[in-house]
């Protein structure tokens, strides 16, 4: 099988060329010129022979300069006299273009059409944009669909501002597109291929290699780290005339070089430039657009690892629908709700229907590689620094309502572009971005300052490459910046982008703040949070005179009256040792006739944040509490969260409790809701409850746990905490049977050093029974309380959903899945949770498959959101998938999440022991969507607090040698599973030391990589090792140059190495 498709490979690119040889014009001699010389003299010469040949049609001869410069060039005068005559096969100057035109010669009409499109090429080209993209033919290369994650060589789509005539030609060739095979867009390995050469045609590829070794001998090569345009840097050439012709000519250039010197030109005067995006469309337009179905709106979704694919939700669940490129985006950034027109159906990019892995090529180019040590790679996505993101954290998209684009009636059959073909290729439509609805990204980015020599502004790089370059003017740059330029080379700035206008590849910008020294952790953390908005100010006077004045504060007797009171009761509370916003307690209390007084007790926040205040504004603008690893950014005033509202032990305390009367088996009898007031008798960690659960026969000494109530020994503390146990085993049980799914994921923590903060040691956290009996009362109460409000308040309810998962991506995985030889269902989350739980095995290894198998399961799946059932019609979608159940909200946890304290106005509002609600639908659903991006913000910037802090700790402490299990493969790198620590890493192939080369072989949806490893004794054969999924590796995790970034190193088979 590999030596057929190996062939066929290698022979790609000369179909390819073929294939649209028929579609852009040919170049004329004097067009193929102008790509080929690298001197800017030329240009000079053919900007004054235009010149010339007008003052000639007015009687003037040609000028001295003309002959001057005619001469330095060596140009001969019979071939200055044959320049008309070259021109009559461009397309964009014909016969038919000469009428009514008069005299004018050839070449002077040549340089006018020149003069109109030679500065949209340049900003074409500074885009990354190919002769391939400007044309809008299909691309046939196997990205992937949903663009959670790395995916092939990009060859583009139209430009928004294409020529109609353009457009037409593309339907003259529609049919040859169609007879595209398997073979040309299969994935294989090979060398990198330039982003600006990838959609060349042969011969001019041929033309760019050769230009491109002339430039490097003399030009440092940069790779692009902004948002898809070329990097603003010394302009060597700036004293030479800005013409359009000698920007014709050095648009040819950029293809062969990315040096500053050709990237420098997009800061001429305002008024000489071309559009480089479209205008937006007015919100009227907009409007009637969404109306009658001709826009879509949804959020955007960059790739972070392919900043130059993004993506937005298709609104029929099928695959997401792709942007190609930042002039596509239209100066949208990552996370912006934005309106797009789909483009037409001839631009959409054909894929094949992949999930394993990211389920991508990387490249199209041979399938076989040679391993060169010192060769960089240039694609565009992975960084320098090797860093993969987070696997998981594209699953944490919003999903937003959107408009339905019927496709328009063009007379002819068309097919469901999610129909994959015969040859199992799908077509994916394409769009581009019209309007800009809201600009949920915050604008403000950390990064770097570089300086450029004759520039009135710096160039300030995003440390985020989903961000553009920012110009910064020097006046807004530290004083020395100028003078000392060096001192800032590790030094972290945030800028915030003012503008980006609509001729310019770069963003406007201003610095904010300077943070510090790159690499050292607060900076880096005080960066995170300040490009994600998160507030982490200190809460105004305004807002700290809405708390209570008198301390120590006590419950007022009136408001006693008010509530049923507890205190009395074996209440206490179980949360990490760590924890101080301690906003849920438990109590079990045996009844004589066999059965259960159980209790869910949650600190009543609503009482001290109040309807309309300034404390209630900034809470509800935080939205959540943001957990990082070395402190927490509090939604409320610490008096609150700390203390007033959190359920203390020893002390009184205001609640909203829930109540149930409940069999030994988990069957509700009863269930009753009110305010109270409880008295916590004990503080207990995670740690203290399992080791009670562990041990039901020990009789615990007082030392052995927290200062306790001497009112309740520890004895009936403990056999409330084994009878919660118990029947919370019920509980899980009766979930699971029914249809319940939960997907684990391992989690990082870290011992950090009391003084210093900083990481001492780190470990898979582990969830344990104790976390189970926790989360099986929470869950409890929360599903009671939203079928509760929402019986009361049917149009007001502020409820929970989780959509299923996409299907079309759930119908792959089982594929992949079958042929892998893993017999799982996945036909419904309770089918998919059993099947986790039972078809991996048992040894060692057995939790890292499933680990693995989670991973991928987790691909297809869409994040639960908040809604307003005022807003959602039909009920079916009200249900939450992984718990299976008709309703679900958020009540246990309102120090920390403001859904919660709406939840519990709902609920005082239907018990009569509030105040009477002033909220709207509207209301209600506004606040649910600023929930939802908050939350979504607070997974990511967690996420990202760990990344940092496991970074120094590898730096400190590293490197770090662990076994692997590979998560997935593509054609030239593969993931894998860092089973020690429980991170994720992506590992390059072309990276590895004494790898002699590699193929990537697939076989249906499972793909495979085969190492070949350079023999350790000449007398030895090579030694090959197959990557695949659950192969398992050795893997060391070492520190990269870039501040916190580190690589998995794949270390070299051992004998005893085996795949499971």
């Amino acid at each position: 099988m590999d030596s057929p498709r190996q062939v066929k490979n290698l022979n790609r690119e000369p179909k390819r060329s073929q294939n649209r040889s028929s579609n852009p014009p040919q170049k004329d001699a004097y067009a193929r010129l102008l790509n080929q010389h690298s001197s800017s003299k030329f240009s000079l010469y053919l900007e004054q022979y235009a010149k010339d040949t007008a003052f000639q049609r007015e009687g003037n001869g040609p000028s001295t300069a003309f002959k001057a410069q005619s001469d330095r060039q060596n140009i001969p005068q019979r071939q200055r006299d044959q320049v008309p005559n070259d021109f009559s096969d461009s397309s964009d100057f014909s016969p038919s273009s000469m009428k009514g035109r008069g005299d004018e010669s050839s070449l002077s009409l040549y340089m006018e059409k020149l003069s109109t499109r030679g500065a949209q090429q340049d900003f074409e080209r500074k885009q990354g944009v190919s002769d391939r993209q400007r044309w809008g033919q299909r691309r046939d290369t196997a990205t992937s669909h949903d663009g959670d994650v790395e995916s092939g060589e990009e060859l583009g789509s139209l430009k928004p501002n294409e020529p109609k005539k353009h457009q037409k030609q593309q339907k003259k060739t529609k049919d040859s597109h169609k007879d595209v095979t398997s073979k040309e867009t299969d994935s294989f390995v090979g060398r990198p291929q330039s982003p600006n050469t990838a959609g060349a045609s042969g011969q001019e590829q041929d033309k760019m290699k050769k230009a491109k070794k002339k430039k490097n001998s003399r030009q440092p090569e940069e790779e692009k780290s902004g948002e898809g345009t070329f990097q603003s840097g010394v302009d060597a050439q700036n004293s030479r005339p800005k013409s359009p012709y000698g920007k014709e000519k050095k648009l040819q250039q950029s293809r062969a070089s990315n040096s500053p010197a050709d990237k420098s030109k997009n800061r001429g005067p305002r008024g000489s430039k071309k559009q480089v995006f479209e205008s937006y469309m007015t919100l009227e337009e907009v409007s009637h657009g969404l109306k009658r179905g001709e826009l879509l709106q949804g959020q955007l979704r960059i790739n972070p690892k392919k900043y130059h694919e993004a993506f937005i939700p298709s609104p029929d669940d099928a695959r997401d629908i792709f942007l190609d490129g930042i002039v596509a985006r239209n100066r949208a950034l990552n996370g912006d709700v934005v309106v797009v027109r789909i483009l037409p159906r001839e631009q959409w990019k054909v894929v094949r229907s992949d999930t394993e892995c990211e389920g991508t090529s990387e490249s199209d180019t041979q399938k076989e590689n040679t391993v060169r040590p010192a060769q960089k790679k240039t694609e565009r996505a992975p960084r320098p620094d090797g860093v993969a993101e987070d696997q998981s954290s594209d699953q944490d998209e919003l999903i937003r309502k959107v408009q339905s684009n019927p496709p328009a009636d063009t007379g002819e059959h068309l097919e469901d572009p999610s129909t994959p073909r015969p040859n199992g290729e799908i077509l994916q439509k394409t769009a581009k971005v019209v309007y800009i609805v809201e600009k949920k990204h915050s604008r403000a980015v950390t990064g770097f300052l570089k300086f450029l020599p004759d520039k009135p502004f710096a160039m300030f790089s995003p440390v985020d490459h989903r961000v553009p370059r920012i110009n910064v003017l020097l006046a807004d740059c530290p004083e020395d910046f100028t003078s000392r330029p060096g001192d800032y080379a590790k030094t972290l700035f945030i800028c915030r982008i003012t503008d980006w206008a609509a001729d310019s590849n770069f963003a406007e910008g201003q610095l904010a703040k300077t943070l510090g020294q790159a690499g050292e952790i607060e900076p880096e953390t005080e960066g995170i949070l300040i490009e994600y908005e998160v507030d982490f100010s200190e809460f105004s006077d305004e807002v700290l005179n809405c708390l209570p004045k008198n301390l120590p504060w006590t419950i007022p007797a009136e408001e006693m009256r008010k509530r049923r009171d507890l205190r009395e009761e074996c209440i206490f509370t179980i949360d990490p040792a760590t924890a101080r916003d301690l906003d849920d307690a438990l109590s079990c209390k045996q009844l004589p006739d066999g059965n259960f007084e159980v209790g869910v007790h949650i600190a009543d926040v609503s009482y001290f944040v109040g309807e309309d205040n300034a404390l209630d504004a900034i809470a509800s603008q935080r939205a959540t509490s943001v957990y990082m690893v070395q402190k927490v950014i509090p939604m409320l005033p610490r008096l609150l969260c700390e203390e007033l509202c959190s359920l203390n032990p020893l002390t009184d305390r205001l609640t909203f409790s829930v109540i149930w009367t409940i069999t030994p088996e988990g069957k509700i009898l009863s269930e009753w809701f009110g305010r109270s007031v409880i008295r916590s008798c004990v503080k207990l960690s995670y740690d203290h409850a399992q080791s009670m659960i562990e041990a039901p026969e020990k009789m615990f000494a007082a030392e052995e746990l927290p200062p306790a109530d001497p009112e309740h020994p520890i004895d009936e503390i403990h056999r409330a905490v084994l009878n919660l146990h118990s029947i919370a085993k019920n509980l899980r049980a009766q979930r699971f049977s029914g249809g319940a799914l939960r997907l684990d994921q391992l989690k990082l923590s870290f011992t950090l050093d009391k003084e210093t903060m900083m990481p001492q040691g780190c470990y898979v956290y582990q969830y344990r029974d104790s976390n189970k009996l926790v989360e099986e009362f929470m869950l409890l109460a929360n599903i009671a309380t939203a079928h509760h409000i929402h019986n009361r308040f049917p149009q007001l309810a502020l409820l929970r959903r989780h959509p299923p998962p996409k299907t079309k991506m759930v119908d792959e995985l089982q594929e992949l899945c079958d042929q892998l030889g893993i017999d799982i269902d996945l036909s419904s989350a309770g089918a998919l949770h059993k099947s986790l739980n039972t078809t991996l095995g048992d040894d060692e290894y057995t939790t890292a498959r499933k680990e693995v198998l989670t991973h991928m399961c987790s691909r297809p799946m869409q994040m639960a959101m908040y809604f307003c059932t005022g807003e959602l019609k039909d009920k079916q979608l009200y249900k939450h998938y992984a718990l299976n159940v008709p309703l679900y909200t958020h009540f246990t946890s309102p120090i920390r999440r403001y859904a919660d304290i709406v939840v519990h106005r709902l609920l005082a509002s239907s018990l009569n022991c509030g105040p009477s609600l002033g909220l709207s639908t509207e209301d209600v659903q506004k606040q649910s969507s600023r929930c939802n991006d908050r939350k979504t913000v607070s997974k990511r910037v967690q996420e990202l607090s760990s990344e940092l802090f496991f970074g120094v700790f590898v730096k400190d402490c590293g490197p770090l040698d662990s076994e692997a299990m590979v998560m997935g493969v593509l054609d030239q790198s593969f993931d894998v599973l860092v089973l020690r620590y429980g991170v994720q890493k992506r590992v390059y192939c072309k990276s590895v030391a004494g790898l002699d080369s590699f193929r990537h072989h697939k076989v249906g949806k499972k793909s495979e990589l085969t190492l070949i490893w350079t023999a350790e004794d000449l007398e030895k054969a090579p030694v090959e090792q197959v990557i695949s999924i659950f192969t398992l590796v050795e893997v060391q995790l070492k520190a990269d140059g870039a501040p916190m970034k580190y690589s998995a190193v794949l270390k070299r088979p051992g004998e005893n190495e085996s795949n499971t």
